[in-house]
């Protein structure tokens, strides 16, 4: 499947995940008929029954979407088997770029060479996430001073011209070089290296239900919006990518996304 086609797919996808969001007030005639399911002893039918038992239609998208990630087992352990075999290489191949990328660093400017952040992983669980520091030692502190200057929607910021970026760290942005550490994580079993991106505590402390989602799947080093545009896309397309991917993973999509990753970090499409 080309990319393009992919994208259709994923944009009629949107459409119709869309459409169940936002139900008239009165519904009674417009519910959707849900496949029958028994999913955490739940019967997921079209009955009055059945949708009484769920306390909205988000929730009710996310139980389907877990049995959907359930069903997914053998695809999920034969992508950790991948995981694996692929960052055991890779590390074997750029080992000695990260040591010309931690003297670039301290050349740069003071501080540890490694960044770790918690992040939220599968199902909520927070991990320390490794990335090579690409903003100045006190980053974190200084956010609140430009978060009237953020050019991304949702509870995520982003600046295209952050000025906490060191001038190392917008080439290692750039080529997505800073998040080589992450590889780590995927050894650990906290990532995998193709899933959504994990997010800050305090942003997915503010997601919708929907939003939320997203969690189901152990997070990934690259993704379907990271190879779509990655910063250069809205929060809500980069979230119902994520959940295009959850909802129809598999062997083969893992493949596409990460062989598309490759022209699209040299592209640097929406790196910053």
């Amino acid at each position: 499947m080309k990319f393009a086609q992919l994208f259709s797919e994923c944009q009629k996808y949107s459409r119709g995940r869309s459409a169940k969001q936002d139900p008239p007030e009165d519904d009674t005639m417009n519910t959707p008929t849900y496949p029958e399911s028994n999913i955490e002893g739940t019967a997921l039918s079209g009955s009055a029954d059945a949708r009484r038992a769920l306390p909205n239609r988000a929730s009710a998208d996310t139980m389907l979407l877990r049995g959907v990630s359930a069903g997914h087992s053998g695809v999920k352990t034969a992508q950790r088997v991948l995981d694996l075999i692929f960052c055991s290489v890779i590390l074997l191949l750029v080992w000695p770029i990260f040591g010309v990328i931690a003297l670039m660093i301290k050349l740069d400017s003071a501080g540890p060479v490694l960044f770790k952040q918690s992040r939220v992983g599968q199902d909520g669980a927070e991990f320390s996430f490794y990335k090579f520091r690409s903003m100045v030692s006190d980053a974190e502190a200084r956010r609140h001073q430009l978060e009237m200057q953020n050019e991304r929607t949702g509870p995520v910021f982003k600046m295209r011209n952050d000025p906490r970026v060191t001038r190392a760290g917008r080439f290692l942005r750039k080529f997505s070089l800073d998040e080589l550490p992450q590889l780590i994580n995927v050894l650990k079993g906290e990532m995998s290296l193709v899933g959504p991106r994990p997010a800050l505590p305090a942003e997915t402390s503010k997601y919708t239900a929907r939003q939320k989602q997203r969690l189901i799947c152990l997070p990934g080093v690259t993704g379907l919006w990271q190879v779509s545009g990655r910063a250069s896309l809205s929060f809500e397309r980069s979230i119902e990518l994520d959940l295009y991917y959850i909802e129809h993973q598999s062997i083969a999509l893992y493949f596409r996304i990460l062989l598309m990753t490759i022209p699209a970090v040299f592209r640097a499409e929406g790196a910053y």
